[in-house]
């Protein structure tokens, strides 16, 4: 019995409030007093600060009006397809240019400080820029052309000033007719004279084999404004080996063929169709422009 009012009233001071539980609390049995003492049940919940920051990222590419360049450009492309189009509809610079390789013009889009790609076109009738003739070995020809190339290609700044160095690749689709200018009555080719009366007319196309022309060039480009800017370069494209194609406006008339110094000379008759032949054979030997020069000058706007 005294053991079931003992447990009988401990669970009802378990339910008191807390503020009972801090005081004695005095058990009376039939036979004894026995003071038990509650010790109160300190519970602390300490709400921890959440410390989350949130650092602002720079922007994926941050453009200059002035200078025309974007910065962290891959950023920009890796960040998503918004930045790549952003930076593909708004070029850095667009630029007008003259040279050998015809009149045209260039978009450009800067990478950052240093770098910019461009895309490009030149063609033409150019000829009258070089001179309008060249010669092959004691033959003199007149040239009509009617260029197309065009190229894609990147310019570096090494130094971050207007010195530049240029590399790319050109595509070129080039139309080059000749026709040759005899030297008094004869054609001289290989050392050999052939009557210029009898073989008629030679004329004909040289067309360089590579379908693709890695480029290099160096130059400069000065700012005149924070916008306006002239350049120039000078350099060559690698064209490759030239095929050519002569005709003879008589190319079945007889033609006397003198070869041999003045003291010993030899004689013998061919067609017109073989000096045409003659002539064909050395322009490819002459590698004509194999290694094709590119001077160009222009001017440029950057937005």
């Amino acid at each position: 019995m005294k053991l079931i009012k003992l447990t009988a009233i401990s669970a009802a001071v378990l339910a008191s409030t807390a503020a009972l539980a801090a005081d004695p609390v005095i058990v009376v049995d039939d036979n004894a007093a026995v003071a038990y003492e509650a010790e109160p049940v300190a519970v602390a919940y300490q709400a921890e600060p959440v410390a989350v920051a949130y650092q602002a990222e720079p922007a994926a590419y941050a453009y200059d009006a002035n200078a025309g360049v974007v910065s962290n450009t891959t950023g920009a492309v890796v960040g998503g397809t918004k930045g790549f189009f952003s930076k593909v509809v708004n070029p850095a610079s667009v630029s007008a240019e003259v040279g050998t390789l015809g009149y045209g013009a260039n978009i450009g889009w800067s990478l950052n400080e240093k770098t910019e790609l461009q895309a490009g076109w030149a063609g033409g009738d150019v000829a009258d820029l070089f001179g309008g003739d060249f010669d092959a070995d004691d033959v003199n020809y007149d040239v009509d052309a009617d260029f197309s190339n065009p190229y894609l290609g990147v310019q570096l700044r090494p130094t971050g000033n207007w010195f530049t160095v240029g590399a790319g690749i050109i595509v070129p689709d080039n139309d080059i007719d000749v026709r040759a200018n005899s030297e008094g009555p004869n054609f001289r080719i290989d050392d050999v004279d052939y009557d210029a009366g009898q073989t008629g007319t030679l004329s004909g196309t040289i067309e360089h084999r590579n379908k693709l022309a890695p480029y290099a060039t160096i130059g400069f480009r000065p700012n005149i404004t924070n916008n306006f800017g002239l350049f120039g370069e000078i350099g060559a494209a690698y064209m490759g080996k030239t095929d050519a194609t002569v005709r003879s406006s008589n190319p079945d008339a007889l033609v006397t063929a003198v070869s041999g110094n003045s003291g010993n000379t030899s004689t013998t008759v061919v067609t017109g169709k073989d000096v045409a032949k003659a002539a064909e054979q050395e322009l490819e030997d002459k590698d004509w422009l194999e290694w094709f020069p590119i001077v160009k000058v222009g001017a440029t706007y950057r937005f």
